[in-house]
């Protein structure tokens, strides 16, 4: 009898795929750094039972339909806007993510990318590295004070709340706005919801945590940034496209805001010859976010789980459209 066959769009731990290899056929995409071509996608998924996909694997009709066998597509990120969920409902497929595991790591970064951006630390490395640091001056690579400001979040999921547990050791007031109010979270975190203008006209750091959606796709434009205090800092740890980098481009060319840090970025990689990495107020990272040891092996692990209850007729532990 022949084994479902599990393809990997991306290498992963050795001893995951292992663990898989006891049950399934499993083949991998060997190449860490580069993204599996679409007609490799394409020709792996038409013989496929279950798909381990990275978010730059684009997931769709097109690719569903020539995917008879196709059972589940097991998504290495807590976000899916890679997958067409629609479409996979359409054709038996169950979706799943990685929700959980990678909250606090996330979290993490976020904040580090916070305070990285407010007090200038990669500019600190590059200028000792460069061996300008000659003497001390008082406002040398002077930034700006994180504590006791106010630290305004759009999107109050569980990292958003992670985040606000960290700020709170800053002694930071916490505005936050969300589709829906989060009244445990007040009591629990002492955070206050607010409209999104306020949080924008209110916020020393405005920090974006939503999800891509229609909705939230572009969200950050021109008329947002001159809502914000000159003296604010964006920090966007979420996805690229809820921003608009040109609107983002101008305002922090015309004072508009003081600064911005990101990890990600409407097209990934980024080049480096993009503006924005031209800005001396912008810190820019890798979509880094959950990239942890610890947390990406965990999300691999769940990715495993969730393809063996799938392919044995169970639920799977963290489904999008079941």
């Amino acid at each position: 009898m022949t084994k479902p066959f599990v393809y990997i769009t991306r290498k992963i731990a050795d001893d995951v795929v292992s663990a898989l290899a006891n049950e399934y056929h499993v083949e991998m995409w060997g190449e860490e750094e580069t993204t599996v071509p679409r007609d490799v996608l394409l020709s792996k998924a038409r013989e496929a039972d279950a798909l381990l996909t990275m978010l730059t694997d684009s997931i769709d009709d097109e690719l569903m339909q020539q995917a008879p066998n196709l059972k589940v597509v097991a998504n290495l990120a807590v976000g899916y806007d890679n997958i067409d969920v629609q479409a996979a409902s359409r054709h038996g497929v169950i979706v799943t993510n990685t929700p959980d595991v990678l909250t606090d790591t996330t979290a993490d970064l976020t904040f580090g990318l916070l305070l990285a951006t407010a007090r200038r630390i990669p500019e600190a490395v590059k200028h000792i590295k460069e061996d300008k640091w000659t003497s001390w001056s008082p406002y040398m690579l002077a930034g700006h004070d994180v504590h006791h400001k106010t630290l305004g979040i759009i999107g109050m999921g569980s990292i958003g709340e992670a985040v606000a547990k960290r700020a709170k050791g800053f002694d930071m007031t916490v505005l936050y706005h969300n589709r829906s109010r989060k009244e445990q979270a007040e009591k629990q975190l002492g955070v206050e919801y607010r409209s999104f203008d306020d949080v924008m006209t209110q916020s020393d750091f405005v920090i974006c945590m939503t999800p891509l959606t229609e909705e939230t796709k572009g969200m950050f434009n021109r008329s947002v940034f001159k809502q914000m205090k000159s003296s604010a800092f964006f920090i966007n740890t979420s996805r690229g496209a809820v921003v608009n980098e040109d609107d983002l481009y101008d305002a922090l060319q015309a004072g508009d805001i003081r600064g911005a840090g990101l990890d990600v970025f409407q097209q990934e990689p980024i080049q480096a010859d993009h503006p924005l990495l031209q800005c001396e107020q912008v810190v820019a990272l890798p979509h880094i976010g959950s990239s942890s040891f610890e947390t990406r092996t965990a999300m691999m692990w769940l990715t495993k789980e969730n393809i063996e209850r799938v392919l044995s007729g169970e639920e799977p532990k963290t489904p999008v459209n079941v």
